[in-house]
């Protein structure tokens, strides 16, 4: 079955109409959602598409890595959302990816993360190595080497 964009069409109105993709997008939990923005950025060039600050420091925020989006919100236990600091881990590893692992991988650890395992080549046909950010999320970070 091939990939399909799946539309939809909105009415707002008699006059105005959106037309929505539909996109499946994971959304982190984290503590300091202001500092796991900044480190985003530095760490993988993210583009903010998004945000909204409630002026007591916690934010919600829409992201972008060269057009993959995720979302990032503070954790508000309120609501049933909690960090991997709060949980003692994460059930969620975050898979990005791209051209070039070794400097992306490289330029998080500079940015603040912390290796689990270095990039390597895999038997399985991947070049991949992981990380934890500052926040407790683990990245795979890696690229298809063809076939295996």
């Amino acid at each position: 079955m091939g990939r399909q964009a799946v539309r939809k069409r909105i009415g707002i109105g008699d006059h105005n109409e959106i037309t929505m993709q539909t996109t499946l997008a994971p959304l982190l939990s984290v503590r300091n959602g202001i500092g796991a923005i900044d480190f985003y950025k530095a760490a993988f060039g993210v583009e903010e598409l998004f945000r909204v600050d409630d002026g007591n420091g916690s934010v919600v925020a829409r992201l972008s890595v060269d057009g993959a989006e995720f979302w990032l919100a503070d954790e508000s236990p309120e609501h049933f959302n909690f960090s991997p600091e709060s949980l003692g881990g994460g059930s969620v590893r975050m898979v990005l990816t791209v051209d070039d692992p070794d400097s992306v991988f490289g330029r998080a650890i500079a940015a603040g993360a912390s290796v689990v395992w270095p990039v390597n080549d895999q038997e399985y046909g991947w070049r991949v190595g992981r990380i934890q950010d500052p926040f407790g999320h683990h990245w795979e970070i890696g690229k298809p080497l063809g076939e295996v």
